[in-house]
């Protein structure tokens, strides 16, 4: 059976990406079969195809950390022809073919079955991006970071992660206080649920102190570098600040004080190799805790074709929210 893809191939030092036909004879070994309907562009996409960190590491490969549709077929018995799935992350964009394509193989222990809430075109509005903002927030809980503790921060707000960040804490009654560089966003912002906006250049510069006035109770940062050394410098005493992006760095310019004088925990998110049980309740907090509807105005949709140049603007901070690619189109 022919279908399309996206496929990236290596020119030099440049990656090449474009619509190939391929059949399953292509396709890498697996238990389960899936007939996608969605995938997403997340930023490690932008990464890949750029070439940056070296993240594809076969080639040809078909891209694509994320996607989305109806078991074909399975020898997996956890699975059957129908199931509604989702697969984030593992190998998919590095050894294994990915989600920017009308059918992918996988193995059966990276598959999640969606939770009747959660439509196949949600789980990719959700994405890697939206998934791991939920094993953030779940850290902050693991924390004991309640809405009564004081504010949340949320670093680069209005992207993927940040975008639904905000939605899931505003709905759970925290107070987020969303940091942007992008000021015409407010209003998308403050209808996602922020209660206070500042600017991204308050924190992205190099600390004055090492230790700061305590603002925040928590923090979901995805930016790194001086922007999560600032966040820590004002979180409060017994605070939880959660890390799980590189944005403007992969470096943290930061002293042990926070972490000695106000018992602040720093939070690692891991969403690349998560154990399924984590996976698992992940999307069930997702489907109860999520607002679809808030979900829905962070969606920018694009054909199969158009992923390359969109996760280039991921790249550059010039896309809102989430990035959905419709592989049918």
């Amino acid at each position: 059976m022919t279908f399309r893809a996206l496929v990236a191939r290596k020119s030099g030092e440049t990656i090449v990406a474009q619509v190939e036909a391929m059949d399953d004879a292509d396709l890498h070994a697996g238990d389960v079969t899936v007939a996608v309907e969605w995938s997403t562009v997340n930023y490690k996409d932008g990464a890949a195809l750029s070439g940056r960190a070296g993240i594809i590491k076969a080639f040809p490969l078909i891209p694509g950390i994320d996607l989305a549709g109806v078991v074909e077929s399975s020898s997996d018995s956890r699975f059957t022809a129908g199931d509604r799935v989702v697969v984030n992350s593992w190998g998919m964009s590095q050894t294994h073919h990915g989600g920017y394509a009308e059918r992918a193989r996988v193995p059966g222990d990276w598959v999640i079955k969606l939770p009747d809430a959660i439509s196949t075109r949600h789980a990719m509005a959700i994405g890697t991006a939206g998934y791991t903002a939920m094993l953030s927030v779940l850290a902050l809980e693991h924390g004991g970071v309640t809405p009564d503790k004081g504010d949340i921060l949320v670093t680069g707000a209005a992207g993927g992660v940040g975008s639904v960040a905000i939605a899931l804490l505003s709905r759970l009654g925290y107070r987020v206080i969303a940091s942007t560089g992008r000021p015409q966003e407010q209003a998308y912002l403050t209808a996602l649920g922020a209660a206070e906006i500042i600017d991204r250049a308050t924190l992205s510069q190099p600390a004055a102190s090492p230790i700061g006035a305590e603002r925040w109770a928590g923090v979901i940062d995805s930016v790194g570098s001086h922007t999560l050394a600032n966040a820590l410098a004002q979180t409060k005493y017994r605070g939880v600040v959660t890390a799980c992006g590189l944005a403007q760095g992969m470096d943290l310019p930061a002293t042990v004080l926070p972490f000695i004088l106000r018992n602040i925990t720093l939070a690692g998110i891991d969403s690349v190799n998560a154990p399924n049980a984590v996976r698992v309740e992940a999307y069930a907090r997702l489907a109860r805790d999520l607002d679809l509807a808030k979900l829905e105005s962070t969606v920018t949709e694009v054909g199969l074709a158009e992923a390359p140049q969109v996760a280039q603007a991921v790249l550059r901070g010039e896309i809102r929210g989430r990035a959905l690619v419709d592989v049918r189109r």
